[in-house]
């Protein structure tokens, strides 16, 4: 039996272990994000396009409208396209490696509706879950063999049986999706921050008071505070960082001397736009060996439910980088 030629449908009946095409098209995307981290990105992006959280207040799937969430897997196909700059496939989604590849999205695993253009070509099948915080993505040849043998819906599309799932090449499986913080803390505690003030600065400070040791991405600070300079929330003159200061609470961002203390104090490290609040304590003989910053020459450690609040320390001062040299 022949192997698939480049830009061909290929004969139906390959198993996908002899796929020639198929294995070139996950080599490529294996070299590429070797990780996931570049699909990861796109797919939080789609959420966070759709959900659109600082014009709506929305951080949920269940917010969405049906007619939302028929869109989400469009706007996957686009974002992994210009993520991964691939061509158009003169017949499907995308060319990789001169290869007609069609790019797929189920709200349920591997439930990928296949429409009778597809079959005999491959089909990158991805799926995610923002609530579990996880993505899978695959691929496999939409062949007969595989599909569901009915009809299907009423444009003639169909769905891979369970045999055609056995076959589905995973080249990511159950990774961690950049995490949506709104959707792990506790519902009470996410009421509280939006209902607690008509104005995004009190909303921004009841998020930092009650989501602490966790990273905070922009987009949620957009979604709490819904106002265009929302990242003006968080800093201090005025904004968040002033505002819990007596509380002990400081705000670290993905500066690098932020990055130390969050690492120093066993913290999550915030990433790019991402900020971690903690509340502070002078270090007293009960905090025994934890561990310590020294700030305003005083040793600072995370503090305990029972230390009562003090004036947290000055963050170390952030210079912007410029283009003048040092003399």
């Amino acid at each position: 039996m022949s192997l698939p030629i480049h830009g061909q449908a290929p004969l139906l009946g390959i198993q996908d272990q002899h796929d020639q095409e198929l294995q070139a098209v996950s080599s490529y995307l294996l070299d590429e994000d070797p990780n996931g981290i570049r699909i990861a990105a796109a797919i939080r992006r789609t959420y966070d396009m759709l959900l659109d959280g600082q014009h709506t207040g929305r951080y949920k799937w269940s917010q969405l409208h049906k007619t939302e969430k028929t869109h989400f897997g469009t706007l996957i196909e686009i974002n992994l396209q210009r993520e991964f700059k691939f061509t158009d496939g003169e017949k499907m989604d995308y060319s990789i490696d001169d290869i007609e590849v069609d790019c797929k999205f189920s709200q349920k695993l591997a439930d990928w509706m296949i429409p009778p253009e597809a079959i005999g070509h491959i089909l990158l099948g991805v799926w995610a879950s923002d609530s579990q915080g996880i993505w899978s993505a695959g691929l496999i040849r939409a062949q007969e063999e595989f599909l569901t043998t009915s009809k299907g819906n009423r444009d003639g599309k169909r769905w891979l049986s369970k045999y055609g799932r056995s076959h589905i090449q995973w080249i990511y499986r159950d990774l961690q999706l950049p995490e949506n913080a709104l959707l792990h803390i506790p519902e009470e505690k996410v009421d509280l921050v939006f209902n607690c003030s008509e104005y995004g600065t009190k909303r921004i400070d009841m998020l930092f008071r009650l989501a602490q040791k966790r990273p905070i991405s922009r987009t949620v600070v957009a979604t709490v505070a819904q106002q265009d300079d929302f990242m003006k929330r968080i800093r201090g003159n005025g904004g968040s960082r002033s505002s819990l200061k007596p509380e002990g609470i400081v705000i670290l961002g993905q500066y690098s001397s932020h990055r130390e203390i969050a690492e120093t104090l066993k913290l999550p490290a915030p990433g790019p736009g991402e900020s971690v609040s903690v509340r502070l304590a002078i270090q007293k003989a009960h905090h025994g060996d934890r561990p310590y910053i020294e700030l305003d020459a005083k040793r600072w450690v995370v503090a305990l439910p029972e230390d009562p609040d003090e004036t947290a320390p000055d963050l170390p001062r952030i210079i912007p980088v410029t283009n003048s040299k040092i003399n």
